[in-house]
């Protein structure tokens, strides 16, 4: 219970209010009623399976009584994989229509109504006789896919009506109209086909036909419920996160079966789609290491998240911020930075974090001064950098870890220092811009008060806990779950006290959040499984050796461009994965540390979402500000110009990554500062207090350059640069539009 006398003398002080709100897509249903209750225990439930299965928590063990229904716990591994996509399936398609338009009772389309109950008949059907091959199997019948009786069954019995109701129910449901509130049919018809299709998979994967995938042995039906299972997620991903990655999905499906006609590197070996499809929902593909990570350790972070968010501490993050940085000049922007890298590491999404946070920081950069394509870039920059935010990083180091294999904590570790590189250089970009214009910070009467929010700074408790954890040895699961213990803990210390109804809609919140990253990932896992099952990352490797016998550097660009063009368009997570399979191993074999490779990726993986001309976080910001997108995304690719280079940084100089001795880390770290500093000097002319001509800005970034490679020659010669800069500054006065002075010629 909410004590409301209290909230009121809690928020008498509060700027950001409302920050914790779950944003509303333009094409998620708004239940009502009994319908309401239903699909919100369902989305408590499908988040409370996964806390209580990553934590070995068993109902039987506890109570005695053994429940048929309920899962045992721990899951085997396959199985558990197999239920989180089918849940986050159902889920995803009773939340979110085919549709972005929901229209009146009176223009809803019966007709295709009537169709789709229709199609319910062979879905239920393909269910059922799945169901009846668990029979079987346990009756003791030899499950083999060349038995032609299996097959038979196989085919015609389940997989032939699972393709005509998922097809027709993904079909149906572009043109269904359903009022906002109502249950679509085709949708319904689409949970039941994702559940069949997990059904299925759990029987016989339970037996030993896991080992025939990818053979003339595997059963027919292992195919067909891939194609149906890949048809869904492809679907849910359209609807939850756009076009971008089902036309990069699309792509590489249709290059699994031409690939054998084309020339050069990407030629591959001819594959059925039996073979494909029976093995790409493994562990090679959409059980790979992308569902594997959003399974375990984002599903939990995400239910950390929610906690969070029901306990309004998001809110206390973004108000502490503005207290601290809102009197600094052009004040809200520099909150944005605080604040947007505090919320961004833990929703995993750079868009998501330009909604929440943005809506309270954008309206106020316009009010002090910034124009409105610069209030969205600044944002759209703060929030895609919460994604490199170490400890949480936005689930990219997870991904990183299950990819590698090295431990998450030195993972965390190795991302300090670059994840300060980036949130410096844009501090300073914002900083130069708010100097060259003029603006002021905000008045305190404007600001939450400081010393009631150091109060209650023990609302950090969670995440330090989470980092405490983290480093004495605790494991990514147990950590977070203490986390989110702690999260409910700390709220009866404030007036948002998490009794077992807002336990329960914590839980609801972080079953709808996670719809979203699970489709994502799922369907990058698609990705995954086409490079490893084609070979083509193998060539691409090939491609970048040769390219670095003419120029390690060329291979290096090369290697960026990939991966930004790569995560364009892409949720972060999901861009990193491919990028991962893609370029990571190329770089490896230049012999790149193998930590080093992949930071490279995922930072370039981040950075797309701020590149033109396809940035999400960009595009997302516009929205809010009432600029133009592509202004929008040019500028905020502006503001993260230095973060482009940090990559190369840390490739020339290890010890940025935390690799060295303590003294070789600092220099680097303090060179690095200074040299991203002379960069963001030179891209906005504003030098030491003062405006910068062309050419002095040129000398700022051939200095901020010669600082990259690290070295001791290199790094004093950047100084002497910068040095001469200010000099010629300092004794010239040139004017921002000057020629070079030279004496006795003026």
């Amino acid at each position: 219970m909410t004590d409301k006398s209290a909230v009121t003398e809690s928020e008498d002080h509060m700027i950001a209010k409302g920050v914790d709100d779950e944003p509303v897509e333009i094409n998620r249903r708004l239940y009502e009623g009994k319908a309401l209750i239903f699909v919100s225990a369902f989305a408590a439930l499908y988040a409370l399976f996964h806390m209580a299965a990553l934590n070995g928590v068993s109902i039987s063990e506890w109570t005695g009584i053994r429940v048929p229904l309920l899962p045992s716990f721990p899951m085997e591994t396959w199985n558990f994989r197999i239920a989180h996509v089918a849940g986050a399936l159902a889920l995803g398609f009773i939340l979110y229509a085919g549709r972005l338009d929901f229209p009146g009772k009176d223009e809803e389309t019966r007709t295709l109504g009537y169709v789709a109950y229709a199609l319910m008949v062979p879905a239920l059907f393909s269910l059922g006789t799945a169901m009846s091959f668990g029979v079987e199997i346990s009756n003791g019948v030899s499950w083999n896919g060349m038995d032609p009786r299996i097959k038979f069954n196989e085919t015609y019995l389940f997989g032939l009506p699972l393709i005509i109701a998922t097809m027709g129910g993904i079909v149906l449901s572009w043109f269904h109209k359903r009022e906002r509130s109502g249950f679509a049919a085709p949708d319904i018809v689409l949970a039941v086909c994702g559940v069949s299709v997990a059904t299925y998979l759990i029987i016989i994967y339970g037996t030993l036909m896991r080992n025939s995938t990818g053979t003339p042995f595997a059963p027919i039906g292992i195919s067909i419920a891939a194609v149906a299972g890949t048809a869904l997620i492809m679907e849910l991903t359209r609807r939850v996160a756009g076009m971008a990655l089902i036309v990069i999905s699309a792509i590489f499906l249709i290059y699994v079966f031409v690939g054998d006609l084309l020339p050069g590197f990407l030629n591959s070996p001819a594959i059925t789609w039996q073979r494909f499809f029976s093995q790409v929902y493994t562990d090679a593909g959409i059980l790979g290491p992308t569902t594997a990570v959003s399974s375990t350790y984002i599903i939990l972070f995400i239910i950390f998240a929610a906690f969070l968010q029901a306990s309004k501490v998001g809110e206390y993050f973004v108000n502490f911020a503005f207290a601290a940085a809102g009197r600094a000049r052009g004040g809200p922007a520099k909150v944005a930075i605080f604040a947007s890298g505090l919320m961004g590491m833990i929703n995993g999404t750079s868009a998501g974090n330009v909604v929440s946070t943005g809506s309270l920081t954008i309206p106020l950069m316009k009010q002090v001064g910034y124009h409105r394509k610069t209030a969205g870039a600044v944002e759209a920059a703060a929030s895609t950098g919460g994604q490199i935010m170490p400890p949480i990083m936005g689930a990219g180091a997870f991904i990183m870890a299950e990819i590698t294999g090295i431990p998450y904590t030195d993972i965390t570790l190795a991302a300090l220092i670059p994840a300060i590189l980036y949130f410096v250089s844009v501090y300073f970009m914002v900083d130069m811009e708010a100097a060259k214009l003029g603006m002021r910070g905000m008045r305190a009467d404007e600001l939450p008060k400081f010393a009631r929010l150091a109060r209650q700074v023990y609302l950090f408790l969670p995440i330090i806990i989470l980092i405490y954890a983290l480093f004495m040895g605790y494991s990514v699961i147990r950590a977070g779950t203490l986390a989110t213990m702690a999260a409910a803990v700390v709220s009866w210390l404030t007036p948002y006290r998490m009794g077992i109804r807002s336990i329960a809609k914590a839980f609801e919140l972080a079953g709808t959040m996670s719809v979203q990253i699970i489709a994502v990932c799922a369907c990058a896992g698609i990705i995954v499984g086409v490079i490893s099952l084609t070979g083509v990352g193998a060539r691409f490797s090939s491609l970048l050796l040769g390219l670095a016998e003419a120029s390690q550097l060329l291979a290096l660009f090369f290697a960026m461009c990939i991966a930004i063009l790569l995560g364009m368009g892409m949720p972060t997570t999901a861009a990193y994965a491919v990028a991962a399979s893609v370029v990571a191993p190329g770089l490896v074999e230049l012999g790149i540390p193998l930590l080093t490779a992949h930071f490279f990726v995922f930072y370039y993986a981040v950075l797309s979402a701020i590149t033109p001309p396809v940035a999400l976080a960009s595009y997302a910001a516009a929205g809010i500000s009432g600029a133009n997108p592509m202004e929008t995304s040019v500028t905020s690719f502006k503001f993260g110009i230095a973060a482009f280079i940090v990559p190369f940084m840390f490739f020339y100089n290890s010890a940025l990554l935390m690799e060295g001795t303590t003294l070789e880390i600092a220099r680097a770290a303090v060179t690095a500062i200074v040299g991203v500093f002379l960069l963001s000097s030179g891209v906005q002319g504003w030098f030491l207090g003062g405006f910068a001509a062309w050419f002095l800005r040129i000398g700022l970034i051939l200095a901020a350059l010669l600082m990259i490679e690290g070295g001791i020659w290199t790094d004093l010669s950047g100084i002497a640069v910068a040095a001469v800069v200010f000099a010629i500054q300092r004794i010239f006065h040139p004017k921002p539009g000057a020629s070079i002075p030279v004496r006795g010629l003026d």
